[in-house]
């Protein structure tokens, strides 16, 4: 006879989990495993939501396995180490982001790029060894001390968590794909928990930026508060569309300089939302990049005739690996970067998620999980 998730590891823990499409949460027992020669045990304080969380929550990718404790955005102190653990002590602020574990000889492995692993292991909803993973909306996680992370003492715990999902995930293209040049001009598409920290990132990197929004409320927001230099309302024709006659003169490379085309160097799309990715390519000028870090739940129509007329490169990224997260958070603590929270408790967290489904937060949901279960 199977164990219960309360019974199959040795360590009772104690959180929050859906168990099946409505994608409503609730108090779930399980267990972790114990604290292993490499592992670095921590307490949870605080844990971001972000989209993913509520995707897989929902089974909106096809891939859950129920019950699913979500949670990747994990922010904690370290409670006990192994032997073999040389880099944390007992009392360390830490962070957990997306991955608990890789095959770590592989070549992406080597090349400290764990997150493109073809053994990557989620911190929630994967199977490792023989158990499922669970994560950070829960009091306490086991994890291998290669995908601990170091938090920088001058930020706060719990506007930082979400670092460890947003932050990267924007980071790590924007210095892949080399955007990152002074003076350059960078369209951020869509001003939620990724699109904020983007233009954050920007601003350090000395970028020129323009929020690209369908929300003409989020304006202020972003020029007055977030720093961004302009504001374009993505549902406005006359300044996101070509003219009728767009063929002709994208093949000649003449745009409509009274409108917003042509003007940007890089765009970094965060929104994950089905949309069509021909006003953000008509945005870019020539050589221009679109880099794509959302994940709509359907394909996007991608069209051949402006990226070839313009020279233009569409590519996408995965969040980073250790290396480079720790690279973000030093950065971030460097730069004085977090992300604009919400904080929550626990049982607040199904009308977050509802709200969360209609882009109602600014910009990120963290759950306050220390003080949540603190009667435990």
């Amino acid at each position: 006879m199977a164990k219960s998730p309360e019974t199959e590891l040795p360590l009772k823990a104690f959180g929050w989990a859906a168990r099946d499409t409505s994608g409503t949460l609730s108090p779930f027992h399980f267990s972790r495993r114990e604290n292993g020669d490499d592992d670095v045990s921590l307490q949870i304080l605080f844990c971001g939501v972000c989209h993913s969380d509520l995707h897989t929550a929902k089974n909106d990718w096809g891939f859950t396995t129920y019950p699913v404790v979500p949670g990747h955005e994990i922010v904690g102190v370290v409670t006990n180490i192994g032997n073999n653990v040389k880099n944390f002590k007992v009392g360390d602020k830490v962070g957990v982001g997306v991955m608990v574990e890789s095959c770590k000889e592989c070549e992406n492995c080597q090349q400290d790029l764990e997150s493109y692993c073809p053994k990557v292991v989620f911190t929630y909803n994967s199977g490792y060894q023989g158990t499922r993973t669970q994560g950070g909306y829960s009091n306490f996680v086991v994890v291998h001390q290669r995908y601990v992370l170091r938090f920088p003492e001058n930020l706060p715990l719990d506007a930082g968590a979400p670092l460890l999902c947003a932050g990267i995930t924007v980071y790590s293209p924007m210095k892949y794909y080399g955007m990152t040049e002074p003076g350059k001009h960078l369209g951020v598409a869509g001003l939620g928990g990724l699109g904020h920290v983007a233009v954050k990132f920007a601003k350090a990197f000395g970028l020129k930026v323009t929020v690209i929004s369908g929300s003409p409320s989020k304006e202020a927001e972003a020029i007055d508060k977030l720093g961004a230099d302009f504001f374009l309302l993505s549902s406005d024709p006359a300044k996101m569309k070509l003219s009728s006659n767009a063929s002709e003169l994208l093949a000649r490379a003449e745009y409509r300089r009274e409108t917003a085309m042509g003007t940007m160097d890089y765009i970094i799309d965060t929104i994950s939302a089905v949309h069509s990715l021909v006003p953000l390519l008509g945005l870019l000028k020539l050589n221009g990049k679109l880099v794509t870090v959302g994940l709509p739940s359907k394909p996007l129509e991608l069209p051949i005739f402006p990226i070839v007329a313009g020279r233009k490169l569409v590519g996408g990224s995965n969040f980073g690996g250790i290396k480079e997260t720790q690279e973000m958070l030093n950065f971030c603590g460097k730069h004085n970067i977090t992300a604009d929270i919400e904080l929550i408790k626990m049982d607040q967290i199904n009308t977050a998620m509802e709200r969360l489904s209609k882009s109602d937060v600014k910009y990120r949901f963290v759950i306050d999980v220390a003080n949540s279960f603190s009667s435990l």
